[in-house]
């Protein structure tokens, strides 16, 4: 029998399930299948699925019928079984469960457009996108209805970005059920804040007065994120309890599916950080599996303590990308390296807001440092900063240093690209890293879509088309841009050849250099030049300055493609002082950079959380010792 489960959660730890559609998928349902229909045509899968979980140790069951209102069935012809598929997701979850487990009724965001107001009420709700305020209303009822008629414990509602909509449900589920037990989790992507801007706290007082009985966030960022998020949430005092249902990390796109980073092990040891600060109803969410559980299980008892629309099809074979263009130039970038000396290529982050001085007071000091050129991302990680063509420029006028901008598929379709690339010539930009772009789902601005016209070979070949005079129709630009071309190389020691072959095709499509992933082996760049001596292209191996073990356990654990050594981890984490694991970053990353230098045709340092004093001083002291790289860069340009 299970106990009253706002008594229980007050006084202990609740261990809940994972993701429902990292699990589904896994199974060979297709992405973009609608996943609560498999509630009535395969059932035994999802079944199953609850059964793994509690084998893994959850003792809270969440229902599979996060997208099951109207208005987002409506989209699968579906609509008009709305109830039943919320009724079928709660019996397989009750019929799992048994009599000791908990079942929580899952409900999503209406999919209604919400505007990202400032307001903590229901402004806004009447006429949003042809979406009358009162029929937003029923759609929630009516699921929301489903589900406490067949006979869940209690409901969670997860994921909402905007505060508005969550109080909206809130109250609504109140006025149908006075005593169901409310979980309120909402989406706070970055610095515990929801996209809005709105601090976690806030929203979580805003909730409870709502009437939710539990608050806390789920999805957003990765780990660290939630940390925040839950740190903030704790100011409400030990008498409330908090939910925390993190992602496996920041997801990268391989082949058709998106791939979380973060190891069980390393998000069972922030769940105790997260429980030191009130969290009480834990899980995972997006990526996290039965074996996440299975490991947050075990934290616990050591504790003692009770789709955005995104193409990834590959060109076809008679693709305008894969038709023989003209040898691809050098360009502006590669053409402009003083001789006999190591290119550097440094990369800054554009601000998140309108002031621009600290870039550019980097940008100085890197240029008086010995820079070659300042790399400048396009909102890394799908998160919303200044344009960095317009600050490229900026730089490149003031400071008359070389800029890279790099250009994203995701923000664009293929007429903004090329409008783009225009706009990039007229001001003078010398290098473009062509990308695809993190994806948008995990970024900080709910209801933004990804394009993906193109990915990055795709744009690598527009470029060409420009270096060449012409445009991705073929008509004649009345001129010919000189970017120097570059494409992004993640290379893999485990599993080198998939990068490589993908470097291969893009060296072939007009790339004339390359920016890898940072490494932390002197040994992984030796055995990476090796494996790719065969390409006519420059590879600028990315170095990142750790500055902190926690820095460096986030980084391995939480951003897709880099990997740090355990050995290194490890020696940072024996200090307790942050001063003292700096001291021993700082050593690994100069004799890193001592051992690749005389090896490399260029280098690429990466500024840890946008401090440009750490790489403004590796480059004077990289200067100091005049390394010359292995001079390929003007070998290359004089073919």
């Amino acid at each position: 029998m299970k106990p009253n489960f706002n008594e229980y959660i007050r006084e202990r730890v609740l261990l809940a399930d994972g993701a429902i559609g990292t699990y589904l998928f896994a199974k060979g349902i297709e992405p973009d299948k609608n996943i609560e229909q498999l509630n009535l045509g395969e059932s035994d899968l999802v079944y199953s699925m609850h059964e793994e979980y509690i084998r893994a140790g959850s003792r809270l069951l969440t229902t599979n019928t996060f997208g099951a209102n109207r208005l987002k069935l409506e989209a699968a012809g579906l609509a008009d079984k709305t109830r039943q598929i919320n009724q079928a997701g709660v019996e397989l979850a009750l019929r799992a469960a048994g009599s000791d487990i908990y079942v929580a009724g899952s409900v999503g965001p209406s999919g209604a457009d919400f505007p990202l107001t400032d307001a903590a009420g229901l402004a806004g709700l009447v006429g949003l996108s042809g979406q009358d305020g009162d029929v937003i209303r029923a759609v929630f009822r009516e699921q929301i209805e489903a589900l406490l008629d067949a006979g869940v414990d209690l409901l969670v509602l997860e994921t909402f970005s905007h505060l508005d909509e969550l109080l909206l449900a809130i109250r609504i589920s109140r006025e149908l059920m006075a005593d169901i037990p409310i979980v309120a989790n909402m989406v706070h992507p970055q610095q515990g804040q929801s996209a809005a801007g709105r601090d976690a706290l806030v929203c979580g007082r805003a909730a409870l007065k709502a009437g939710a009985n539990v608050v806390g966030s789920n999805c957003g960022r990765g780990v660290r994120a939630m940390l925040t998020a839950i740190e903030n949430l704790s100011s409400l005092g030990a008498e409330t309890p908090l939910a925390a249902f993190p992602n496996a990390g920041f997801p990268e796109i391989v082949g058709h599916r998106l791939i979380y980073p973060a190891e069980p092990a390393y998000m069972a040891r922030a769940l105790g950080d997260m429980i030191k600060a009130g969290a009480r109803l834990v899980g995972g969410c997006c990526g996290t599996t039965p074996t996440h559980i299975q490991e947050f299980g075990k934290r616990l008892r050591l504790k003692r303590r009770p789709l955005s629309r995104i193409n990834n099809k590959g060109p076809s074979d008679n693709s305008q990308e894969d038709q023989p263009l003209n040898a691809a130039k050098p360009g502006a970038l590669l053409t402009g390296f003083a001789p006999n000396r190591l290119p550097i290529l440094v990369e800054l982050d554009p601000p998140t807001n309108l002031e621009t001085s600290g870039v550019l007071r980097g940008a100085e000091a890197l240029a008086q440092a010995g820079v070659d050129a300042i790399s400048l991302g396009e909102n890394p990680l799908a998160v919303l900063r200044a344009d960095n063509i317009s600050l490229a420029h900026h730089i490149r006028r003031e400071l008359g240093i070389a800029t890279i901008a790099h250009l994203s598929c995701r923000d664009r379709n293929t007429l903004g690209l090329q409008s783009q690339i225009m706009g990039a010539h007229l001001l003078g930009i010398d290098g473009i890293l062509a990308v695809t772009g993190d994806p948008i789902s995990t970024g900080d601005q709910p209801g933004a879509s990804g394009v993906f016209d193109v990915q990055s070979y795709g744009l690598i070949h527009i470029l060409n088309q420009f270096n060449q005079g012409r445009n991705l129709a073929g008509k004649d630009l009345k001129g010919t841009c000189n970017f120097s071309i570059g494409a992004a190389f993640s290379y893999r020691p485990s599993n080198p050849d998939p990068q490589i072959s993908r470097l291969e095709r893009k060296a072939a499509l007009g790339a004339v250099f390359a920016m890898t992933q940072p490494f932390f082996s002197a040994i992984a760049v030796e055995e990476m030049l090796e494996r790719t001596a065969h390409l006519d292209i420059l590879i600028f191996p990315g170095i990142f300055p750790l500055v902190s073990a926690r820095n460096a356990d986030f980084l391995h654990h939480e951003v897709p493609g880099i990997t740090i050594p355990a050995e290194l981890r490890r020696k940072l984490w024996s200090y307790e002082a942050v001063e003292d694991q700096r001291k021993v970053a700082d050593d690994f990353t100069r004799k890193l950079l001592a051992a690749i230098c005389p090896l490399i045709d260029g280098l690429y340092l990466i500024s840890p959380l946008n401090k440009w004093e750490i790489t403004a001083r590796l480059t004077q002291e990289i200067r100091q010792a005049g390394w010359q790289g292995r001079g390929r860069t003007t070998s290359k340009l004089n073919e």
